[in-house]
């Protein structure tokens, strides 16, 4: 991108052919107004996003502590502030960290229905909807922190201050953008592969770059944590996976990144017997996981359905759903064929919905994906559904056991008691959930972690916290000790919530339009400066 004495240069060339018209056009106020504003369209956002996810991608081959994280975001500020907390803590920088769009959430939070569970109801358009308003707010925040900039650089200029005028120019062009890569979940593409082709399109012209897309049921879609999950034939599956490449290309988001989420490990239901062309192929392996028994010919009952396996015909246990069952003990196999296929199909990147948040199990089915795709990449929920704290002291507890250590003190069914917490145990469990992203990258080729829906837990408890405290007898000091005086103090930017909602980005176009003229609104009397 160019610098803005770049475009102040531009401008001015303009407004010199145009004469007259244009005398009070000031080059250097439009120059701002162009920096303030890098991406045009939500277009302009996916192939930014895209080309540094592919980037980070590239960067985590050649070494697996450059792993990247997201945390799920139901609303543009809590976005907004998310990065603009990272660009603050992390020395200006957003490297390797992206968004997380939850579908959960958006059917949780975002329906015209009201709350609803992670089942596909909610609005199609309301996931494209949250992208375009995530980037509206990450936009945003670069106008703002730019909008602080000019006006130390106005500062520098009135003061005479060169060495500062300099200091601040370098900031402005070389100015990280808050604008980060988001993996937006598609859910299982909301219909057929037409349906999903076309919602693909509607999410990457709002600004997403990666979209992942499970293999469950479209009209029977279920959260990866719950009971009830039904997967489809591979064909089915890879048709969809073929329906978000086509949109990224026609859009010319060349290398868009498509997340295939396998859900067999949990799932144990198909609602068809898959189309078998030869023996051996996907569909014949496919169907090779169905629970069947060996009948006869005067054996089958009006309505059965069978199957030839082998010159012997078999019979699917079907349910009374209509529903056929998976063999028991199946479902790590399954994954990793879903894995190994979705990558023949043309998934950049791997999905695995587990049982519990174990790096070993983990490591066990993608070893075996890597064994026919060395390089594939693992993007790995770190899940609220989890319970962390009783799963990681139970891999401790198991752990001291093999170790012959003496457990005595310790009651392995209710490790989650408060009892515990300061006990070595704990602190053993507490070390390797600090550790856990860095581990399963290291050993599982774990390339992004997320949290699908952190913030629905921390809008909650924050509120909790709060309510208790201002309705209770701590009442204006409950606001006050718990946020306000926290805000100020932690160097919190929306304490100044005039600024974070734009004011003063108005104030400054208002001068710029009409001048000596301008009625703006962060004068003497504004009580914002209480913050300064």
């Amino acid at each position: 991108m160019s610098t803005l004495n770049q475009d102040i240069e531009a401008v001015a060339a303009l407004k010199q052919a145009a004469g007259s018209p244009w005398d009070a056009i000031n080059p250097e106020s439009a120059a701002r107004m162009r920096a303030q504003n890098k991406f045009k369209t939500g277009l302009d956002v996916a192939k930014y996003t895209a080309s540094v996810m592919r980037a980070d991608m590239a960067a985590f081959d050649g070494d697996k502590t450059k792993y990247t994280q997201s945390l799920g975001c139901w609303h543009g500020f809590i976005g907004q502030q998310k990065m603009i907390s990272i660009k603050k803590h992390f020395g200006g920088s957003t490297e390797r960290r992206y968004l997380y769009l939850s579908g959960w959430m958006v059917a949780a939070l975002r329906s015209d229905f009201g709350p609803l569970p992670d089942q596909s109801m909610h609005e199609k358009t309301a996931v494209a909807g949250l992208v375009e308003e995530l980037y509206t707010f990450l936009r945003q925040a670069d106008a703002r922190e730019l909008g602080g900039l000019f006006r130390e650089l106005d500062a520098a200029r009135e003061a005479g201050d060169s060495a500062k005028e300099a200091e601040v120019q370098d900031k402005i062009d070389n100015h990280q953008t808050h604008v980060v890569p988001i993996i937006a979940d598609i859910d299982a593409g909301f219909g057929n592969e037409e349906a999903t082709y076309l919602m693909a399109k509607q999410m990457i012209e709002a600004g997403a770059c990666c979209l992942q897309i499970e293999n469950q049921v479209a009209d029977e879609k279920q959260c990866g944590h719950q009971d009830g999950k039904v997967t489809v034939p591979h064909e089915d599956f890879h048709a969809k996976l073929r329906a978000l490449r086509y949109a990224f290309l026609e859009l010319g988001v060349d290398d868009g990144v498509i997340v295939a989420r396998t859900d067999s490990e949990g799932a144990g239901l198909t609602k068809e017997i898959a189309v078998v062309k030869e023996k051996g192929d996907q569909g014949d392996v496919y169907n090779s996981y169905l629970d069947c028994e060996e009948v006869a010919p005067e054996d089958t009952a009006e309505g059965d359905v069978l199957i030839s396996r082998d010159g012997k015909l078999v019979r699917p246990k079907r349910l009374p759903s209509g529903l056929y069952q998976f063999r028991s003990g199946t479902g790590e196999e399954r994954c990793v064929f879903d894995c190994i296929e979705a990558i023949n199909a043309g998934a950049d990147l791997l999905w695995i919905e587990t049982a519990t948040p174990n790096v070993a199990d983990i490591a066990g089915m993608m070893n075996e994906v890597r064994k026919v795709h060395p390089d594939a990449k693992l993007v790995y929920n770190n899940s609220p559904s989890f319970n962390w704290t009783l799963n990681f002291r139970q891999q401790a507890y198991d752990a001291m056991v093999a170790a012959g250590e003496d457990v005595s003190a310790y009651d392995r069914a209710n490790l989650m008691s408060a009892e515990y917490d300061e006990s070595e145990l704990s602190a053993r469990a507490d070390d390797k959930i600090r550790t856990f992203q860095a581990d399963s990258s290291r050993e599982a080729n774990i390339f992004h972690h997320l949290i699908t829906l952190p913030t629905y837990h921390t809008a909650a408890l924050s509120t909790d916290n709060l309510a208790k405290e201002y309705f209770g007898e701590q009442g204006m000091l409950g606001y006050v000790a718990g946020v306000q005086r926290k805000e100020i103090r932690q160097g919190i930017a929306c304490v100044k919530h005039q600024n974070m909602s734009g004011s003063d980005i108005g104030d400054d176009h208002k001068e710029y339009f009409a001048g000596e003229n301008a009625l703006k609104a962060g004068g003497a009397k504004n009580t914002s400066n209480q913050f300064s």
